[in-house]
């Protein structure tokens, strides 16, 4: 029994500093800014993404739940052709929203 739940927390330990979402090629160019950045920029819309912030009772690096997050907002960006995105609310359970801008005039 004392093994099982060793492997069970090493297993859940290195899950959870896993990175699960990767840009998209067309993602790799949406800018994250700030609202100051976006001043000049065509508003698209918002999008609010979600990733598990827990595995189990286990919770996820916040920095990797934000990364991932940030991640999704790009991908999402970049299927209607926008290139920024700016965050419109904070991190809560493993969701956030996103505004979602045009900048570059091409």
């Amino acid at each position: 029994m004392k093994k099982l739940s060793l492997l069970l927390i090493a297993v859940a330990a290195v899950t959870s500093s896993c990175t699960w979402v990767k840009v998209s090629e067309q993602a790799s160019s949406v800018a994250v800014a700030n609202a100051a950045n976006v001043r000049s920029c065509k508003f698209v819309n918002e999008v609010s993404v979600s990733v598990p912030n827990k595995i189990g009772f286990i919770k996820r690096d916040a920095d990797k739940v934000a990364t991932e997050l940030t991640t999704m907002a790009r991908n999402e960006a970049a299927t209607d052709g926008s290139d920024t995105i700016v965050p419109s609310s904070t991190i809560e359970n493993g969701r956030q929203s996103f505004n979602v801008y045009k900048c570059n005039k091409k």
